[in-house]
């Protein structure tokens, strides 16, 4: 379909540009409307690749989707399909209006997959040697950017890809940029992608930080960063005084690169001493909220003006989540506290408590149309409604626990519930009627 659009828009606009230079030797109100033919033609034929990535479109757990169910039936949303074959792991899907993306180990080998809305497998490649330590299986999910696609392995080999075969287009092994050395639970980093430049972080000593052409795979610059092994976080763009840092979680501190050259911009003191920092930090209007893992809580901080330093602005001990991130909405914060096995609302400006469900915690949350979607480590899914003074439950079903823990994160996208579980990938009907 795309393509045949693309054949037509060609035509289109080259006719209006036919018409336009006929145009050019009439009088000035004919020239007017043949201009008009022109900018409207383009307009209407202009085709903005999609992009799809971990957590959403601005990669903070929110997806833009209006008119989703309020209330879910007993035993939960309608299934719609499920395949069954997409091998070990915990990466999530990648949705487009067109297709879905994800990956998972077979034998010890790596594969992508693809598949039509129908649940029709498209393709499916193989891309290498995967992770079979400790927690065996694929790590990441597919970034889908531009017409390609990116995954980066537990060993950390990153592929690219073409979105629509699967047909490998570049390959970069950044092992010997960490030094030989890989971290206790795999590479477990889901890739960013702005504009044309394509980032990771190998964790080297010289190499810490890079960013690529997405096109080719040329490196553009590397930053040394604090030198720290990476710690399995994924990273997000912020935008302060001017410029783009590219923020992420490191062993020991939570790290600031200044976009145009890598040069560290800022660092700060993590208190995790195991080095698991696998949450995306949340930001918004200079204040950067970042968890720090099991056991040693969460901090917000404030970006300078000029995005140079930081300072400490609140610290929690309480929202301790190891790897089900968090969202904010409005001036509240909702996340697990994995030791109290709780699931939280906290204010965003104080880190204060409001208040808590015991349900959901450990788990990870998404968020679509002002309601929460909980899915806990063990299989529970839940539909959550914040209000003022508490969690109102609007629909709850349970997954069987095998021999993982359930800790993909859900993906909502044009009415539908991605759940990715180990060999498993569910979709559900969550748009109302």
């Amino acid at each position: 379909m795309i393509k045949m659009k693309s054949l037509y828009c060609q035509s289109y606009n080259l006719l209006s540009l036919h018409l336009l230079s006929k145009f050019k030797y009439m009088k000035k109100t004919s020239s007017v409307l043949a201009a008009l033919l022109l900018v409207l033609s383009l307009t209407n034929c202009t085709h903005t690749p999609e992009k799809a990535q971990w957590r959403g479109p601005e990669r903070n757990g929110i997806y833009p989707e209006k008119n989703l169910l309020t209330q879910w039936p007993e035993g939960g949303p309608q299934l719609l399909w499920k395949f069954e074959e997409v091998g070990m792991g915990y990466s999530s899907a990648a949705v487009t209006s067109e297709k879905i993306y994800t990956a998972g180990t077979i034998d010890s080998i790596g594969y992508i997959f693809s598949f039509d809305l129908q649940g029709n497998l498209l393709w499916k490649k193989e891309y290498g040697k995967e992770w079979m330590d400790v927690f065996p299986g694929t790590r990441s999910t597919p970034l889908i950017d531009d017409g390609l696609g990116y995954l980066l392995s537990g060993y950390g080999v990153l592929y690219c890809f073409q979105a629509e075969t699967g047909e490998n287009v570049w390959e970069k092994d950044f092992s010997k940029m960490m030094g030989g050395k890989n971290i206790q639970y795999g590479i477990t980093e889901n890739l960013l992608a702005d504009g044309n430049t394509l980032y990771c972080t190998p964790g080297g000593t010289e190499a810490n930080v890079i960013a690529m052409n997405k096109k080719t795979g040329e490196i553009i610059w590397q930053s040394k960063g604090n030198g720290e092994k990476t710690a399995y976080c994924s990273p997000i763009l912020i935008e302060r005084g001017g410029k783009k840092f590219f923020i992420t979680n490191t062993a020991n501190s939570v790290i600031a690169i200044d976009t145009r050259d890598g040069s560290l911009a800022w660092k700060y003191a993590l208190a995790n001493k195991q080095h698991v920092h696998a949450n995306t930090p949340l930001y918004k209007d200079g204040y950067l909220y970042v968890m720090d893992g099991f056991e040693a809580g969460s901090i917000m901080l404030e970006v300078s003006a000029d995005g140079s330093g930081v300072k400490e602005v609140w610290r929690s001990d309480l929202l301790d989540e190891t790897n089900g991130h968090s969202v904010r909405m409005g001036d509240e914060i909702y996340v697990s506290a994995e030791s109290k096995k709780k699931f939280c609302c906290v204010d965003w400006k104080t880190g204060e408590l409001k208040y808590a469900i015991r349900k959901y915690s450990p788990g990870t949350v998404v968020a679509a149309d002002g309601m929460l979607f909980c899915y806990s480590y063990m299989g529970a899914v839940g539909l959550l409604k914040p209000t003022a003074n508490g969690f109102e439950e609007k629909g709850s079903f349970k997954l069987e626990k095998e021999k993982r823990l359930h800790i993909s994160h859900p993906v909502i996208k044009d009415g539908r519930m991605y759940i990715r579980y180990d060999n498993t990938l569910l979709v559900y009907a969550v748009a109302q009627s």
